[in-house]
């Protein structure tokens, strides 16, 4: 009996390519983190209700709430993805980088300024700033997902300097409240009177950061300043 070549080919081990469907439903995450982000910022953590966040991005206000029970919980998934994910990757960039602490430090601050403050993940710093004191449960939860880790994180970086040699022994809390500052001050000055489009406020981030990065660095270098590391006189 001869069989048919149909019946005796070998079926194909390749999984079947997803569906438009299916690649759409993946996507809606995101979607929803993007659109909630964008009208966050624009309007305001209370001034902006689920219904809006999902007709941005292009669901029902039932799909929303399969992903996401709750405006807070959506607040809260936005930063986890656009800040947590980035201090969980710095943390291991310190654990495992054998280079100059210099070299760390400028690695560190300029994956926070390409990827938060040149991003509209810049825009969460607004947010905070001016609704935090209305919502002090999403104030603690930013407290304890974003300020703390970044804090330990960077005065960690600035005591592995001071360690080697080759950082002034500096107060690293104080340090790290020096490196912080410039960066709140670029994404408050980009949401606020940077988005108006009026002449006479333009900054440019790039080279401001650059500029910031190096003041930093020459100030904490050892053998700059007071040799005490005390404050100039």
């Amino acid at each position: 009996m001869i069989m048919s070549a149909e019946a005796t080919s070998t079926p194909s081990s390749d999984p079947p390519a997803p569906t438009a469907r299916q690649r759409r439903k993946e996507a809606r995450p995101q979607e929803l983190l993007d659109a909630a982000l964008a009208l966050f910022v624009e309007k305001g953590f209370a001034a902006t209700r689920s219904e809006e966040v999902a007709l941005r991005a292009g669901v029902s206000k039932g799909t929303l709430y399969l992903y996401f029970p709750s405006k807070e919980e959506l607040f809260k998934a936005v930063v986890r993805h656009n800040l947590s994910t980035l201090i969980a990757e710095g943390q291991g960039m310190v654990d495992n980088f054998e280079g100059p602490t210099t070299e760390l430090l400028q690695r560190l601050m300029e994956a926070w300024w390409n990827r938060v403050i040149n991003t509209p993940a810049s825009g969460i710093f607004k947010i905070m700033m001016s609704e935090a004191r209305n919502f002090p449960e999403l104030a603690q939860f930013y407290v304890d997902e974003v300020i703390q880790p970044s804090r330990k994180l960077l005065a960690r970086t600035v005591q592995r300097g001071i360690e080697h040699g080759e950082f002034r022994d500096l107060p690293a809390d104080d340090v790290v409240h020096g490196l912080i500052a410039p960066v709140l001050f670029v994404a408050m000055h980009k949401h606020s009177i940077g988005a108006c489009g009026v002449a006479g406020v333009e900054l440019n981030t790039d080279s401001f950061m650059r500029t910031q990065v190096q003041l930093l660095l020459h100030g904490l270098a050892l053998g700059s300043g007071n040799p005490e590391g005390g404050a100039a006189k």
